[in-house]
Parts: structure tokens; sequence; C-alpha cells
């Protein structure tokens, strides 16, 4: 009878291979998640479909994600940043460069590329969150959450495209101006390209800051 002492220990790729393994699952899931809260919105997404369409079971999505209202969390969080990885979108290079450029125009520019870039990940999932809001205490919390972040997110950006401090009337039209409701009425609803997006948006960005008028 062998001992504890002859049981060879598990080997390194096994469990190399269980992690890939895993996040090739999680990565499909977000993905199936991420394309049918977009196109269905809350109501009708449910976790046997998005299992279905990631190739996994109910009980691994449950597992994983715990509830179809956390799902949609860490779906949303995926879209604000373009990825998987946890790096907040204040600390990303998208974000810190927008201080760069010599000129105001340029900045503009660039705050606008950014801004569209998370909008159009951002929209179609916003309003499976707002659907799901009405129903979810988590997700009403997480709503508000993300008003609060994305008013500081803008704030952050401004001050770097402005290069200089901004006041709380400046940060609030920016915020509007580059909001996801903003971008639904003009890029979904009046069926602007996303070119014609970005040059308005970033015009108007130079209109504000150099205006900078402190109206509060």
């Amino acid at each position: 009878m062998s001992s504890a002492e002859d049981v060879p220990p598990p080997r390194p790729y096994r469990s190399a291979l269980r992690q890939q393994q895993s996040a090739q699952t999680r990565a499909a899931v977000l993905l199936a998640a991420d394309r049918l809260f977009s196109e269905r919105g809350w109501e009708r997404t449910n976790m046997r479909d998005v299992a279905r369409a990631a190739g996994t079971s109910v009980e691994t999505l449950y597992a994983r994600f715990g509830s179809k209202a956390q799902l949609l969390e860490v779906v949303l969080n995926v879209a604000v940043v373009g990825d998987d990885e946890p790096i907040a979108l204040a600390s990303r290079e998208d974000l810190r460069g927008l201080g760069a450029g010599s000129s105001l125009t340029s900045r503009a520019r660039r705050a606008a590329k950014v801004a569209a870039t998370i909008n159009e990940r951002v929209t179609p999932l916003r309003r499976a969150l707002v659907q799901g809001a009405a129903v979810e205490p988590l997700l009403a919390q997480r709503l508000e959450q993300t008003q609060a972040d994305s008013r500081a997110n803008v704030a952050d950006a401004a001050r770097l495209v402005a290069g200089r401090q901004v006041s709380s009337v400046e940060v609030d039209e920016l915020w509007t101006l580059a909001g996801a409701g903003v971008y639904e009425q003009l890029c979904h609803w009046s069926a602007w390209s996303r070119p014609r997006y970005e040059r308005w948006l970033a015009q108007r960005i130079v209109d504000v800051v150099n205006r900078s008028a402190d109206i509060d």
C-alpha cells in the first residue's frame, strides 16, 4: 500500500491547461452575454441562452458569475475599458494620453475618439442596465455608480484636454455632450456616422474649453 509521499504532485501543464480552458470559457461567456444583452435587452436575455451561446452549462454560468445581474455588471465593466483586465479606465493609456498633443484641437479630437469608442461598446448594454435597474436593486445601484464614475472620468479627461483646472459647469457640459445618451440620439436615431460624431464632439469640446466661463 503506497503512502501519501508516494503520490506524485500534479503536473504543471495540467494546471496551465485548466487555467487556459477557464479563461477561454470566461471569454466566450462574456462575448455571448454582451451580444445577447445588447440585442435583446434585460428581460429577454436569460442565463440558459447565454450558456448555450457560449458553449457551456447553466451551472457553470451561475458558479462563475452568481446571477444574471452580476453577469451584466461584469459585461459592462469589460465594455467600458475594452478588455477583461482589472485596470480602471482612469489608469489606462487611452485616458492618461489625452494630455498629449501640442494643440487643444488635437487633444479634443483624441478625446472625441476615446468617447466614441467607449460609447459604441457601452450604449447597447446601457439600455439593458436601465431596464434591469427597474427590477434589480443591484443594477439600480450600479446605474447610480456608473453615472458617478462616468462624470469623474470626464472630469479627469477635461483637465488633461484643457491643460488646466476646469469648473464644475464645464465638466457638466462635457459630460452631457460626450455621454451615451447623446451618442445614441445622434448615431442611432439620427443615423450619424462615427466620423461625423467624432468631428462634432471634438468641436464641442473645443467650444466649451475655449469659452472657459465659470457660471457656477
